[in-house]
């Protein structure tokens, strides 16, 4: 069965760190995109970062530049987002999802398999 499974999400407050992981069980991550987005509550689902495959090509929404990191572990077969100086507006239900296809990586929700989701809140 193929599977995507996030972990890390929390409560953190203001200015805070957390660290989400994103894991593959029944296939292997190397020759796939990974996608992070967000979805709050009354809100559409985001981009936040993707990695291309390969590992070359990163690209993050402008909410977040400077703050998150994503990276990749395919040794592991897990994506990580290091996500540091959180603030309130990061709060969210967070996925990962994996894709195939593309020299880079899309911003857009074009990917075929998904995660359920973390729960990240900032808050004090």
């Amino acid at each position: 069965q193929l599977q995507l499974v996030e972990s890390g999400g929390g409560l953190v407050q203001p200015g805070g760190s957390l660290r989400l992981s994103c894991a593959a069980s029944g296939f292997t991550l190397d020759f796939h995109a990974i996608g992070w987005f967000r979805q709050a509550p009354g809100k559409e689902r985001e981009g936040v970062s993707c990695i291309s495959r390969g590992g070359g090509i990163t690209i993050y929404a402008d909410s977040v530049k400077g703050r998150f990191t994503i990276s990749r572990d395919n040794a592991k077969n897990t994506v990580y987002l290091q996500m540091n100086s959180l603030k309130p507006e990061d709060t969210a239900v967070y996925y990962c999802a994996a894709g195939s296809g593309w020299l880079g990586c899309p911003m857009a929700p074009n990917y075929d398999y998904w995660g359920q989701g973390t729960q990240v809140t900032v808050s004090s």
